[in-house]
């Protein structure tokens, strides 16, 4: 599934940064490859936007891997920059995860069809920094510092926030973690996977700890909130699909919120499905952008940050569900998209961002204890 392979490896927050296929014929590089797009750190390196177009358009291709059209609405914003700038959008292994980004690179390096570019969870791209090549789009600046590498490496795009979505019509709106305890939600509630493989499910027994009297040092008390649904009889062991939200077998499932936005957006007019982040319990989590130092269409992988990074493709995922980095930035000018972003479910509290090592301690407990507490 998608969600999980995605979410797997999203999990580490920006601050633990200090920083394809079967084989093919090697195919011809791309003609542009080793010339000045390549290494060019910013849009003024190759002589100003203008020229930053003029060559993607002359490269005509751009090659991006595991992004899924449903996905923070990566189908129109994919669909956005090739109407812009006539460029081909190559999109390959939709539901593909982070890893397998990276070994795409790895095992397609040198030839045309080599991703370009990266969109990685934060795990996977703190061990694979030097695959990537520096680059600071025009809107730099409004790029908070601790979401972006000082070099311009790497750099967060969009991210949200764990979240109970629910069937309006079958429970009552949960306003705390704690409220799935009641005996409105009997049988009812689901976790998207198992949190000792899927990292959806992982944040959510995170979110459950911050709920409950626990950190992002101490995942126990989120174990031990599982382990009280279980015995209440509302935990639902259903793995949530869209078929399973739209049947009424799943009617509360604990996900990131702009996936639990977007199926609500796809239902409309069959069910009422609402999302809610809880309060007291607000967990991030940003997904990483960067370039590959290997693209076979560095011109056009340039651009393509530049897309994503401008209002129009801020607003694009947006739109998605997804929390766009440049939001603070954008509500300030007012070049916000203010209808999308009234839209999010609204956050109360300080939001936590879990580490590197609190994360791997987490797992350790979750790997020692949660078949324990579910069994």
């Amino acid at each position: 599934m998608r969600t999980l392979a995605r979410t797997a490896a999203a999990l580490l927050a920006v601050t633990t940064f200090a920083g394809l296929t079967a084989c093919s014929p090697p195919e011809k590089e791309s003609a542009s490859s080793g010339t000045g797009a390549a290494t060019a750190a910013s849009a003024a390196d190759l002589g100003g936007m203008d020229a930053l177009v003029a060559a993607a358009k002359k490269e005509g291709q751009l090659n991006v891997i595991a992004l899924p059209p449903d996905w923070a609405n990566y189908g129109a914003i994919i669909k956005a920059f090739g109407d812009k700038y006539g460029i081909k959008v190559n999109s390959a292994q939709p539901d593909a995860s982070s890893q397998d980004e990276i070994n795409a690179a790895d095992q397609l390096k040198g030839q045309d069809k080599a991703p370009d570019v990266f969109d990685l969870g934060s795990a996977v791209a703190t061990a694979n920094v030097a695959k990537f090549a520096p680059y600071k789009v025009a809107t730099w600046a409004d790029i908070p510092d601790t979401l972006k590498d000082a070099n311009g490496t790497w750099t967060n795009d969009y991210g949200g926030y764990m979240s109970i979505g629910y069937d309006s019509a079958k429970v009552p709106a949960p306003a705390s973690v704690a409220d799935l305890l009641k005996p409105e939600y009997k049988g009812k509630v689901a976790l998207n996977g198992d949190p000792t493989q899927a990292g959806a499910a992982f944040a959510g027994v995170a979110m459950a700890a911050l709920g409950n009297g626990g950190s992002a040092d101490d995942i126990k008390p989120g174990v031990d909130f599982f382990a009280q649904l279980k015995k209440a009889g509302n935990f639902l062991p259903v793995d949530p699909t869209p078929a399973t939200v739209e049947s009424g077998q799943t009617p509360v499932v604990i996900d990131w919120d702009y996936l639990n936005v977007a199926q609500g957006a796809k239902l409309t007019g069959k069910i009422q499905w609402k999302t809610v982040v809880p309060a007291g319990a607000v967990l991030g989590s940003y997904y990483v952008q960067a370039i590959s130092k290997d693209a076979p269409h560095p011109a056009a992988a340039r651009l393509w940050e530049e897309f994503l990074y401008s209002d129009e493709g801020q607003n694009l995922w947006l739109k998605g569900g997804a929390r766009p980095v440049r939001a603070d930035a954008m509500v300030k000018a007012g070049t916000i998209d203010a209808t999308a972003f009234a839209a999010l479910p609204k956050v109360e509290g300080t939001p936590v961002f879990q580490t590197e090592a609190q994360t791997a301690k987490a797992k350790e407990y979750l790997a020692a204890n949660w078949a324990k507490a579910i069994g």
